[in-house]
């Protein structure tokens, strides 16, 4: 997989806008409104006019929708017919069209096999690791990964001691975009922002260590190391020993398309190490030198490198399969990308869908966002609601209606084959994933929601279990707010406050 460059990015940004006409725009404007029947301001509607007009969110771009689950009648709704930037609750999106479509028992699976014959312990070909996207495959305690150490230990109990041609990651499950369009350049090395493709290991992401020296060395500037091995990164390293009590800081950068890592920042006397993460250059090579390195830890030489398939000729050699690697169901890792929020998770599941039911071979993001398309078409979802450029919600040219999260929530909900596993997936307020933080008080237990964050977006969707109201699903996402992202929660979570306790109109 070959990582893009900042043109290849542009370019593609450039041809993958979901066409929207006026026609369908207006008609997705006023769709919320049309489900609401004909009302005088009630209570709550008072009541969260004067929370969100006295907010700190003045200037911001605000979408809110509240339907009750038991009839479907509209509790609330403020601009939710106008696309926002939904940043992470388009997981929802991801996760509910993946379960209709794949089913929640959909696996990936990771295939090595051989081509040539084996004599005398030593492969006369190559290994080739097939994938689907698999993003569970980690290291363990930053060495390797336990499915290396497996397979390594398969091929010696079959007598293979060498492999006389290549190791070759074939990732053409997927296409080879390993970022997402609209990601921004300058966070491709943050840990939140890693490649993707149909071979994924360690989520492509390294650990960075800085150490300090140990007092009898000669040399007392701090070293710099990263784990697990496999990543391709050559280390710049500028860090530097500082004062005791003076601050710590630590940050990585580099280049689209670049392999050197710049590694800066200060350890104070008395800090003996600092640590952060960051993305690796290519997800499929990391995979296959990290399987490598594993392989050599048996005894197994691979005289001939290990390569993506993109980078070397293959021929047409047949195939055999020496051992499978099937995945947790999709249920597990849906629930995953839902309480955790890992973007890589959000990408592969997203492709997958095109991959698996899509008109074209490859997972591709077209393919993609034709079926994700069709089933929203499908569920009566106006044409319109949906920009859908990643299956995660990092890139900035997301776009979604308020009304169209409530309506995934509502279907969701209502269908008994997905309720139980969508529901379970999401994180619960005061106690784990993304909300474990928050809502420790009155909420706690009674908001079971989806959270969203890029700069400048901020987002909550999900179900509210209120003492008069029932059951509730909500949506509220602010755009273009300047005021810290806590101001944004304080609104977001009195709004679930006051229609938690509140009487019925």
């Amino acid at each position: 997989m070959r990582a893009r460059t900042l043109l290849t990015v542009a370019v593609v940004a450039a041809g993958l806008i979901l066409p929207v006409s006026r026609q369908d725009a207006g008609a997705s404007a006023t769709a919320a409104s049309e489900r609401a029947p004909e009302q005088s301001a009630t209570t709550i509607e008072a009541a969260l006019d004067r929370l969100f007009d006295a907010s700190a969110l003045d200037g911001a771009l605000l979408a809110v929708h509240i339907v009750s689950l038991d009839d479907g009648s509209v509790i609330y709704s403020r601009n939710a017919g106008i696309r926002v930037m939904p940043a992470s609750t388009m997981k929802l999106v991801t996760a509910a069209v993946a379960a209709e479509r794949l089913g929640w028992d959909y696996t990936f699976e990771t295939r090595l096999e051989m081509t040539g014959p084996v004599a005398d312990g030593v492969l006369g070909g190559d290994l080739i690791v097939a994938g689907s996207g698999d993003p569970t495959i980690e290291a363990q305690e930053l060495r390797t990964a336990p499915l290396f150490e497996e397979w390594a230990d398969r091929l010696v109990e079959a007598g293979i001691t060498a492999v006389d041609g290549r190791l070759i990651g074939d990732d053409d499950a997927f296409d080879d975009e390993a970022a997402g369009a609209g990601w921004a350049w300058d966070y491709l090395t943050a840990a939140y922002a890693p490649p993707s493709g149909a071979l994924n290991y360690n989520e492509s992401l390294v650990a960075v260590r800085v150490l300090a020296a140990p007092p009898e060395a000669n040399d007392t500037s701090p070293r710099v190391e990263l784990a697990p091995v496999g990543h391709g990164l050559t280390i710049d390293n500028r860090v530097r020993r500082v004062g005791r009590g003076q601050p710590a800081a630590l940050s990585v950068s580099r280049l689209p398309g670049e392999t050197t890592l710049v590694v800066e920042g200060t350890l104070p006397v008395g800090r003996t190490s600092l640590i952060t993460a960051t993305t690796v250059p290519n997800p499929t090579l990391f995979f296959v030198e990290g399987l490598r390195v594993a392989l050599a830890s048996r005894g197994i030489e691979v005289r001939g490198g290990a390569h993506d398939i993109d980078d070397v000729p293959v021929g047409a050699r047949p195939r055999r399969v020496f051992a499978r690697h099937t995945s947790a169901p999709l249920r597990t890792i849906a629930a995953k990308m839902l309480k955790d929020s890992p973007n890589l998770y959000g990408e592969v599941i997203f492709k997958a869908i095109g991959h698996e039911t899509g008109k074209a071979d490859e997972g591709t993001v077209d393919a993609a966002r034709r079926v994700v398309a069709e089933t929203l078409s499908d569920w009566d979802v106006p044409e319109g609601s949906l920009v859908m450029y990643d299956g995660s919600g990092l890139s900035r040219y997301n776009y979604v209606t308020a009304d169209l999260l409530v309506r995934v929530l509502e279907r969701m909900w209502h269908d008994e084959r997905h309720r139980a596993a969508f529901v379970a997936g999401l994180p619960i307020a005061g106690i784990d994933g993304t909300l474990a933080s928050r809502m420790r008080g009155t909420l706690r237990r009674r908001v079971q929601a989806k959270t969203g964050t890029i700069s400048n977006a901020r987002a909550l969707a999900g179900y509210l279990d209120t003492a008069t109201r029932g059951r509730l699903a909500f949506a509220m996402v602010a755009n273009h707010f300047i005021v810290r992202s806590a101001e944004v929660d304080a609104v977001m979570e009195r709004m679930l406050e006051l229609l938690a306790e509140s009487p019925p109109d």
